[in-house]
């Protein structure tokens, strides 16, 4: 009898934890995903703002499988899925026939209709959109101190970010730091300490997944370090030369976008129901409605609590829906009783207001300011892949403590827009 036949697209936390979950249960598995590196997204934040360099969260897949004889990683893009004859479309022309299907491949930035604005404001997903990000970042340090003209000198010393979640209260509390405490007496044209960083968010307050108090804590905090903070006021237009909430523009060459997510088309490509955010609904195992040998995880899934609520879209939800959707699969190829429903546990939420101060909601205990940085950072640190990573990354953070100084302000590439004007 051949062994079940694996097909996971998304090399992402829930992927990454499937796979590891599956190691010896007589399955052969094939990892698919656009991009040959695993990353770890919730510090990407600190690659855009000149924390952290791209090797330091980011590490290659097929490095990761390398002493997995079962694994087989490819490079490539999925097009389509056939249910009825159980196979994977690649856009290379490629076909993957498969027993089991897990498609774990995330979600994207959304711009609720407004594509046209995703040139001008960047959202942070990838490896990539943090070094565009990075790239203008720096960038508009640069030509701030070669302009002679006073309104565009101050349009580039403006920075706005759309959207007060997590990312965007980490990047403005980080740029803000950067302008107001790491870059003065580099410049002499320019007095960086003059930086705007604008945080824009539609609704009535910072961090609206967390508990009020701390919400309240984390606006004071991000205040204090000279951030803008706009609340009710939903962005209705973003161009080259700035960002319009109602009837005011705010003059700002750089925006970065952090207001909403989109899911992939695995929905579409299953035919199955979907959410505002183009998640696919899926059963209490995790199953595409119809489809028992299909799975759906991740931010690429709306899965629903026994309240009502829908599970969050955060690493820890990812990793546990990996992990069940394993147990499952070895139970069937095993013969065995598949496990009961899916049940996620909420093991806290962490977000921090620049390199100092933090807030940490787990429930009954909720903690900020000093000590939930230190938490938030040992957590970090413990998920990331590897030794080498942790004590890179741990180095970076004490490097920056103690000197003030950033280690990976590099403008690298060429951008094509608006870097010729």
């Amino acid at each position: 009898m051949s062994e079940h036949r694996v097909v996971v697209v998304g090399g992402g936390f829930g992927g990454l934890q499937l796979v590891n979950d599956l190691k010896g249960a007589g399955a052969t598995i094939t990892l698919v995903d656009r991009r040959n590196h695993h990353l770890f997204q919730p510090l990407l934040y600190q690659v855009a703002t000149t924390i952290l360099s791209t090797s330091e969260i980011a590490w290659p897949i097929r490095h990761l499988y390398g002493n997995r004889p079962d694994v087989t990683t490819l490079l490539g893009e999925v097009t389509g899925v056939d249910s009825a004859a159980k196979t994977v479309s690649l856009r290379n022309g490629m076909t993957l026939p498969y027993d089991t299907l897990v498609l774990a491949t995330g979600a994207t930035h959304a711009y609720f209709g407004r594509d046209e604005w995703e040139p001008v404001a960047p959202g942070l997903k990838t490896l990539e959109d943090a070094t565009t990000i990075r790239r203008r970042l720096l960038l508009a340090f640069e030509r701030a101190e070669t302009e002679t003209d006073p309104a565009i000198r101050e349009a580039l010393l403006t920075f706005t970010i759309v959207g007060a979640g997590p990312t965007g209260v980490e990047l403005a509390g980080i740029i803000a730091e950067l302008a107001h405490k790491t870059l003065p007496g580099e410049f002499r044209n320019i007095d960086t300490r003059k930086t705007r960083v604008v945080l824009i968010e539609a609704g009535p307050r910072v961090l609206p997944a967390f508990a009020e108090e701390l919400s309240a804590y984390a606006q004071r905090e991000l205040e204090k370090l000279g951030v803008e903070v706009h609340l009710r006021e939903p962005v209705t237009n973003c161009t080259a030369d700035g960002v319009s909430i109602g009837e005011k523009f705010i003059a700002s060459r750089t925006i970065v976008w952090a207001a909403g997510v989109e899911a992939s088309a695995a929905a579409k490509w299953l035919g199955v129901a979907a959410d505002r955010a183009g998640r696919a609904v899926v059963e209490k195992d995790l199953t595409a409605p119809g489809q028992p040998d299909v799975f759906v995880i991740g931010d690429t899934a709306q899965v629903i609590q026994a309240d009502g609520k829908p599970v969050p879209g955060i690493a820890p939800a990812a990793k546990q829906q990996g992990s069940y959707v394993a147990k499952v699969i070895r139970a069937r190829i095993a013969g065995r009783q598949a496990p009961a429903a899916f049940r996620y546990r909420h093991q806290g939420s962490l977000a921090t207001i620049g390199q100092s101060a933090a807030i940490m909601d787990f429930g009954r205990i909720k903690l900020k300011g000093w000590l939930a940085w230190w938490v938030w950072g040992i957590a970090h640190i413990y998920f990331l892949i590897g030794t080498r990573s942790r004590f890179a990354v741990a180095w970076s953070w004490l490097w920056i403590y103690l000197s003030g100084q950033h280690s990976a302000r590099l403008i690298t590439q060429k951008e094509t827009m608006r870097e010729e004007n």
